[in-house]
């Protein structure tokens, strides 16, 4: 049978929170009887768009994380309440208003964040993937509220068969966040996720002073070569999607070869120019 998911590429968000308004409009002061009660105004971000920065300036960069119910195989929300929160034949995870009332340890129960408690009607919400929206046939879109507003084409919704939806995740190089120690295969997965959960190193290139287009920069770790890459016209490189260790950069430029040694503790590094001399410019210094 079809199974409901949505991929979110990390890299095409740049935070515009629209999706995030366009589930306000959809959710708040409209019930959606035996889907979900209206989302209060204020409070709850049941598409909450969680962001960081890597590096440093000016060779930074900003990753946006929109963050919604992940409707995990493995559901803790599940498991916290299983009389009241359950899968869909479509896998979309659904908390029953009248089973969850009072039952405020849903919110506790998901490691994403993605629940929230509403005071007035006293139960547990979260983001339902549309799913009143996706059951209406007059609905043209046949798409949530998020996807369908996305204006970079950031969140994409799929409805076909698991196993072709894996051959999907495998070309596009899908990832779920956080999946791999949660085991919870979530219909909600992420591409580019690394500009979110990893490192990079970067720096310039100078010769003489002057930016050094198309150097060659190579990225070493104790298992070998891991990348070689060229500097652009202003003698910047970038090694992405780095993980926690030592790494050794070795740049050779103009016949000219330097090597250093960059450590990775939970943090991209700039390591700001790389300066190199010529033999031409070395002999002219030692002339003085």
């Amino acid at each position: 049978m079809n199974q409901r998911y949505m991929s979110i590429d990390i890299a095409a968000c740049h935070g515009c929170n629209i999706c995030f308004m366009a589930c306000k409009d959809e959710f708040v002061g409209n019930d959606w009887p035996g889907y979900t009660a209206s989302q209060p105004r204020h409070g709850h971000r049941w598409l909450n768009i969680e962001y960081l920065e890597r590096g440093q300036y000016s060779r930074n960069d900003v990753a946006y994380l929109p963050m919604p119910c992940q409707h995990c195989q493995d559901a803790h929300c599940m498991k916290a309440a299983p009389d009241a929160v359950t899968r869909r034949t479509d896998g979309i995870v659904v908390i029953d208003m009248k089973a969850a009332k009072g039952n405020k340890a849903l919110v506790d129960s998901c490691p994403f964040g993605a629940i929230y408690w509403n005071e007035e009607e006293n139960v547990a919400q979260k983001c339902t993937m549309c799913a009143h929206l996706l059951d209406d046939k007059d609905w043209k879109p046949g798409l949530p509220r998020c996807v369908h507003s996305c204006p970079t084409g950031s969140m994409k919704f799929y409805d076909m068969e698991p196993a072709e939806f894996a051959k999907l995740a495998k070309k596009e190089g899908f990832e779920g966040y956080r999946s791999a120690e949660l085991k919870n295969a979530p219909r909600v997965v992420y591409k580019n996720l690394h500009r979110y959960t990893k490192n990079f190193i970067a720096a310039g290139v100078l010769v003489d002073g002057d930016c050094c287009e198309n150097a060659t920069v190579t990225l070493k770790s104790k298992k070998g070569v891991l990348a070689t890459a060229k500097t652009n016209f202003f003698g910047d490189f970038k090694f992405d999607a780095l993980e926690n260790g030592e790494y050794t950069v070795d740049v050779v430029a103009a016949g000219i070869e330097t090597s250093q040694t960059v450590v990775i503790d939970g943090a991209s590094q700039n390591l700001g120019f790389i300066e190199l001399a010529s033999k031409t410019a070395k002999a002219e210094a030692l002339a003085v």
